[in-house]
């Protein structure tokens, strides 16, 4: 008998066709990947086909994948095959995003691995959280942005509104752009704001600060002044607690 999750996956298969760029589950949880060119179009027979029903968007969220699985871990063990503080990989230096495989590698579970369903070279990527109350499924949405430079994908304001203010997040913490939004604007930062504080190039301490200036009587903007330090805490776990010598110690 099918599961839950592979329904839907074949429903997915079955409506979107070649709009579908991947579809996968893991822990019981169905992922689908689309082309950023189809994204209305599979959006919207994800809202009105009658095997999908998917009437509602929980959230939206942007993602960046700068430097995703390029990262080494280097330091004191913490567990068989952890490890300890991270070094930063080299960012991807192509501004295009290639096609994702048609046969994505899989693991010992027969599930594909996440890591390589990223397009190769692909930083940004917009995710949506869908529900179907008719059909009580769930489905988690994936569309990459074509463009590292300027990461621009359709809005989806037209299929759920719900999106509008999700969209306006992204847009500020991301700097992703979404075609056809109506006020595209920041939501979270302040005025003046510079940059895009989610991104993995932003410095941690940020770029200005702000502070009441009792000479001007108000509140000025002025390069941070926080010294750049080392913030990644140290973590060392004993393998064997119960060994005598380790407690001694």
């Amino acid at each position: 008998m099918a599961t839950r999750a592979e329904n839907l996956t074949a429903a997915l298969q079955a409506t979107l066709g070649d709009k579908l760029a991947s579809v996968t589950t893991a822990l019981g949880e169905v992922t689908a990947v689309v082309k950023a060119e189809h994204l209305l179009a599979a959006t919207t027979a994800l809202r009105d086909a009658p095997e999908l029903k998917f009437e509602q968007m929980i959230d939206l969220c942007g993602v960046d994948y700068g430097g995703y699985g390029m990262v080494a871990w280097t330091g004191t063990p913490m567990s068989e095959g952890g490890a300890g503080a991270p070094l930063a990989g080299p960012a991807p230096e192509t501004d295009k995003v290639q096609p994702i495989a048609e046969h994505a590698p899989r693991s010992a579970d027969g599930q594909a691995r996440e890591h390589e369903l990223i397009p190769a070279g692909a930083r940004f990527a917009v995710v949506y959280h869908l529900l179907s109350v008719s059909r009580n499924h769930r489905l988690r949405l994936r569309v990459f942005a074509p463009d590292n430079a300027f990461p621009v994908v359709d809005s989806v304001i037209g299929t759920w509104p719900a999106a509008n203010w999700f969209e306006r997040e992204a847009f500020d913490l991301y700097g992703i752009m979404f075609t056809g939004h109506p006020d595209l604007r920041r939501i979270l930062t302040d005025y003046g704001f510079v940059g895009h504080p989610f991104r993995k190039d932003f410095p941690l301490s940020g770029t200005v600060e702000m502070r009441y200036d009792p000479d001007q009587q108000r509140v000025i903007y002025q390069p941070v002044t926080i010294e750049a330090r080392e913030i990644t805490p140290r973590i060392v776990r004993v393998e064997n607690y119960a060994d005598t010598d380790v407690q001694k110690k």
